[in-house]
């Protein structure tokens, strides 16, 4: 029996991969948010937690193990592409080398820390979702989605900064900074959480999913839909 591809499913697999690949080009830009300081890449990070609650909520965390196991892929590959990019020598007329270094040169230690800080976040958010959702029989869908952002963004700012960071910033300012982190991207949760429950209420109507994880392996490493 073949089995049919979900166009809702696809087009969030394709938009969070579009978000994740976009957020690390956007971290290259410190901006200021009403006195806060912090990265571009705060605009649209936040959109791949949504899109993570929405795949696990409707489909399952199965699903979202694939999504992101697709995503770290794709990551991984737009990063190696930018880090060949900037080796290649450039033409002698050519004047935006340090401009294009900028924005697509990541440290090995950068990459390793965002890496494995998206990988331990979104598994977290995943899971999180999937058991609050059997725990409560599918309702309070508001509480799951903020919790399960929490935790994830928590282990995610707890794993980036330090690895990335450490030694190279003051303790006490990455403390300050992963709080922010935290507590922003949660803000941001909470703001269009409406839209996002008007989401994946009219992905259920429309493609007839509501999965419940009962008896499931939650192994990272099983890839099996």
């Amino acid at each position: 029996m073949k089995q049919k591809v979900s166009l809702s499913f696809m087009l969030l697999g394709i938009l969070f991969n579009v978000c994740l690949i976009t957020a690390n080009l956007l971290e290259t830009k410190v901006i200021s948010v009403c006195g806060l300081t912090v990265t571009a890449g705060l605009l649209v990070f936040p959109i791949s937690y949504i899109i993570n609650d929405c795949i696990a909520e409707v489909w399952g965390y199965r699903k979202a193990r694939l999504i992101i196991w697709c995503g770290f892929a794709m990551n991984f590959f737009s990063v190696a592409l930018g880090l060949i990019a900037v080796a290649l020598p450039a033409a002698p007329f050519w004047e935006g080398e340090a401009h294009f270094n900028f924005v697509f040169y990541m440290a090995p230690r950068i990459v390793v820390a965002s890496l494995l800080a998206f990988l331990t976040g979104s598994f977290l958010n995943a899971y999180v979702m999937s058991r609050m959702k059997l725990s409560s029989g599918g309702r309070r869908f508001a509480a799951r989605a903020i919790w399960s952002t929490v935790v994830g963004e928590g282990a995610d700012s707890l794993i980036f900064f330090p690895v990335a960071f450490g030694g190279l910033i003051a303790w006490r300012e990455l403390l300050v900074m992963m709080c922010l982190q935290v507590f922003l991207k949660t803000l941001y949760e909470v703001i269009i959480l409406p839209v996002t429950i008007r989401v994946v209420k009219f992905i259920k109507r429309v493609d007839g999913s509501d999965v419940y994880d009962e008896g499931i392996s939650y192994k990272v490493w099983k890839l099996d839909i």
